[in-house]
């Protein structure tokens, strides 16, 4: 009660704590930006590093409940922009055009880690919607597809934290392992490149491990990686009909249509068929939207990571998370021999 009290007398207005709120998200993702510099963390990145600092402040300071509506809109609102400008990335026009004979391998390869993910999870006993986010970040593109995902199945902020968090640790553990593996791998730099691109778990994660085998590897690897995102659109849709079978007898379990997902497709069409094309358009401003996607996904991300309980996730996070280490290790053998 006393505290309660105390936040309410020393509340903020409204729009100062709005504004205040998201310059908190920004002002911690801009220290995750500068750890993510630092020689070790510079392969975790800033993504990972902010969620980072934004749960070892919860931990040690507490909830800012007095910047509670600021931090809110970053990571609901911003989260949904920064998906809508991820869209660029995907240059659908390239998938279709060359990577059509990726898409039956990529198709596989996401619903063998969420099929995998869940089966384990339920061996484990695992929390469901972690276990589901994992399976999806693992199977499609990291965190923006569990960003994309955690609406449509009502994921708690916390879990939708984490499971980023996860991912983002594992993909760059996964992807320093490839670099050491390449040497004494039985593969040419385009097998090793769609070997990466089709079982890594993010568009960073592919370009990390692919880059130090040459341009050949990192461009095919990319090509199998955006195949990936690109079948994004169709699970997102499968999953909106799942959730509304589940729930259909359910009393106010309506399911919102991500409406977001419409920007990413716009976008998408946008990057790939209008800008560049019919519309010429300097690399710098495509770059400078590119930062811009970072930038709102990390501030989002902070958002979700204040949120965090360590008490919570020690006891939530760890079964997920070895079912979803067991997935991408399977993923990566199977994948490898496949190539």
């Amino acid at each position: 009660m006393e505290l309660e009290r105390y936040n309410t007398e020393h509340s903020l207005p409204k729009i100062a704590s709005w504004s205040a709120g998201v310059a908190f998200t920004f002002l911690i993702a801009f220290l995750g930006y500068l750890l993510a510099l630092v020689p070790g963390f510079n392969h975790v990145g800033q993504l990972a590093c902010a969620i980072l600092i934004a749960v070892v402040y919860r931990q040690i300071f507490g909830y800012p409940e007095t910047l509670k509506t600021g931090i809110a809109f970053s990571s609901k609102r911003l989260l949904r922009a920064a998906i809508i400008l991820y869209g660029l990335k995907l240059n659908i026009a390239v998938v279709l055009q060359d990577g059509i004979w990726l898409l039956f391998r990529d198709a596989g390869v996401i619903i063998f880690a969420i099929l995998t993910t869940i089966g384990l999870a339920k061996l484990f006993k695992a929390d469901k919607k972690i276990s589901l986010l994992l399976g999806v970040g693992t199977g499609v593109c990291g965190a923006a597809a569990i960003a994309a995902v955690a609406p449509i199945i009502k994921s708690k902020d916390e879990d939708t934290a984490i499971s980023v968090g996860i991912i983002a640790l594992m993909g760059t553990v996964f992807s320093i392992i490839y670099i050491i593996l390449r040497p004494f791998l039985p593969l040419d730099a385009l097998q090793y490149g769609v070997w990466s691109g089709t079982s890594l778990h993010e568009v960073a994660h592919v370009a990390l491990a692919t880059a130090p085998a040459g341009n050949d590897a990192l461009a095919i690897g990319m090509l199998a990686k955006l195949g990936r995102v690109f079948l994004l659109i169709p699970l997102c849709f499968i999953l909106i009909g799942i959730m509304k079978y589940k729930n259909r007898e359910a009393a106010g379990s309506k399911i919102e249509f991500p409406w977001f997902l419409l920007g990413f497709i716009l976008f998408s069409i946008l990057g790939s068929y209008v800008f560049g094309h019919s519309i010429p358009v300097p690399e710098y401003v495509l770059d400078s939207l590119f930062a811009l996607t970072t930038w709102l996904l990390t501030a989002a991300m902070v958002g979700l990571g204040l949120n965090v309980s360590l008490k919570e996730l020690r006891t939530k996070a760890l079964r997920p998370f070895a079912a979803m280490l067991v997935t991408s290790v399977a993923l990566s053998i199977i994948v490898f021999f496949i190539v």
